[in-house]
This record gives structure tokens, sequence and C-alpha cells, in this order.
């Protein structure tokens, strides 16, 4: 059964002020990270039918963010984010106010101030944020633009992300225990090849098969062909030894190309990201980086390389739960 969603939204008229309390079904990393990412927030933080479309971002004390919400007619409305004050994991506060494309305000309509903290209650994150209006006039002035009813929208959304994006993290990282698999990819048919390895093996798919048809839609991206819906994301299979098989499907509609000499990593799983920062830079020295490790939208902190023998290697670290 899903946890129910808290979602607390008090106007204080009296101090200029809207406080916001909502829940998330998620760790606080992966919160925090849909909330600083630029690419993520593209992907929530517009209701829907309309999409945010970052410009530019610079997530650090005195960066900013300058995005636009667009109507699906193609109308646009310019945002820009000052940031102020952050420490990772825990709070930003920022200035949020409409501009122009530029990304210079916008004198007759509001500006706000906000402070988000970020809380861990058990394996749910809360985001408390606060508010602040110059006068009760802007205050009662996006109130009056729907700020309300928009907001809890992409919140919505997030929410819609989070249990998609995220749901492999829960399903096949349990614990925090190292582990070492093989990565295969597939230019279609890793069902079939992987059905054929079920029955050598003689064991079962962990948590079954995830498709890419399981992923949200982008509104920033054509719809997804059908048949690539049909493909496998990822897929776990135990063979000899604990040892794990995984794989997934390399779509072509995606940019990628399955070709001899890619289609297979060494895939490890340290258990921590200190760990895996180390390996990942000992490893890639001499080589070729194909993803610099870093925090990855789908809660890990990923990296891949080729060493300098050509064997390809992935380090994949993720916090399990208990």
């Amino acid at each position: 059964m899903k946890k129910a969603i808290l979602f607390n939204f008090d106007v204080d008229k009296a101090n200029n002020q809207i406080k916001v309390q909502r829940s998330f079904n998620a760790p606080r990393d992966l919160v925090w990270i849909a909330w600083t990412e630029a690419e993520i927030l593209d992907q929530w933080w517009a209701p829907k039918p309309w999409n945010a479309k970052t410009k530019t971002m610079d997530f650090r004390e005195g960066g900013h963010w300058l995005y636009a919400m667009v109507s699906p007619e193609g109308e646009k409305h310019w945002s820009r984010v000052d940031y102020i004050k952050i420490i990772p994991k825990e709070h930003f506060t920022a200035i949020d106010g409409f501009c122009d494309e530029a990304g210079d305000f916008n004198a007759s309509l509001p500006r706000n101030k906000w402070e988000n903290d970020f809380q861990d209650r058990g394996d749910e994150t809360m985001v408390d944020m606060l508010l602040s209006f110059d006068s009760l006039e802007d205050l009662e002035k996006i109130i009056e633009m729907g700020f309300k009813e928009g907001f809890a929208a992409g919140l919505e959304n997030l929410d819609q992300f989070i249990e998609s994006q995220f749901k492999l993290r829960h399903q096949n990282k349990t614990s925090n225990k190292a582990r070492v698999s093989s990565y295969l990819n597939f230019g279609g048919n890793t069902e079939e090849a992987f059905t054929f390895y079920r029955n050598v093996f003689q064991s079962e798919f962990i948590n079954g098969i995830q498709r890419f048809g399981e992923i949200p839609e982008d509104p920033n991206q054509p719809p997804m062909a059908e048949s690539v819906k049909k493909m496998v994301l990822h897929i776990e299979l135990p063979i000899l030894g604990g040892h794990i098989l995984m794989g997934t499907d390399a779509p072509e509609e995606f940019g990628m190309k399955v070709i001899k000499g890619n289609n297979m990593h060494i895939n490890l799983e340290p258990e921590s990201r200190e760990e895996a920062k180390r390996i990942f830079d000992e490893l890639s020295e001499g080589g070729v980086v194909e993803m610099p490790i870093q925090d990855m939208f789908w809660g890990a902190y990923y990296g891949s390389c080729q060493d300098k023998y050509g064997i390809n290697w992935m380090v994949n670290y993720q916090e399990g739960r208990s």
C-alpha cells in the first residue's frame, strides 16, 4: 500500500507568507536532486499540459536558474530563481520572480523569497517551504494567479517521477553490501537472450522485467515508439556462485548502437560513495571516460569508463534500504 502524501498549504496574510509542507515517498538525497538539477526540474515543475524548459542553471550560492513555463501552443512565461544560501541536501534559500528571456525581472509582477528545508522522516522526505512576499498585495496576486493549484499539480508530477524513476533503486538494491555483476547491452533482443540464460542456469529473474514503457514520457521529446516501449529497460538474473547477470536493450532511437566491444561491462557496486570514487578514478586513469562519475537522476552515484586495456567498467553506488 502506498503511503499517504502530506500536503499542507497555509496562507499567513498577517506576515505576507505562504507556508507549505509536503512529503515525498523517497529518500532525502533523491528528493534533493529532483529539486536542484535542471533535467529533473524540467520534468515536473510545470503543471500539465504546460512544461518547464531550462535556459540556464547554476545551482550554487550566487548562481541562478532561468527557465520558461511553456504552453502546448508554445507560449512562454519566463522566471528567474537566484540562489542565496545552500546547505547541501538540507536547505536552500532563493529569490524567485517573473522576468524576460534575458533574465531581467519584471517589476510589475511579484517576487518572493523561498526557504526550503529537507528532512528525513523514516524512508520518506519532508520538505518545508516558506514563501515570503514584500507586500500583502503581492501575496494576494500570486494566489489569484492560481499558485496553489499549479504548484500542487507540479508536486504530483514529482510523485509520479519518483515512483517510476526511482523504483529500480528500491527493488534491486536492498542493502549496502558490495557486489559485482556483468551488464549486457543488446540491440532489441534482451528478453530473448535472458530467457535463454534463464533456461541454461535454471534460475528466475529478480523483480521481473522492467520496460522502457514504464518511463514517464518527456513533454520536451517526441512520443516513444510502441516498439521501444516494449523493449527491456532492466533485467537481473542470478547465474553461478551468487553472480548476477544484468541487461538492457539499447534503442537506436535514443542514439545508442550496440557493437562488439561495448555490449558488455563489468558492473561494480561498492559499499560506499568514497570507495566508488576511488575505484572509478583509478580504473579510468589512462583510459576513456564514457560517463563521469556523478549523481544521476535515478538516485545512483554512477560512472562508466574503458580502462587502458580496453575493458569496460560501470561503477554504481546506491544507498541500500534496511
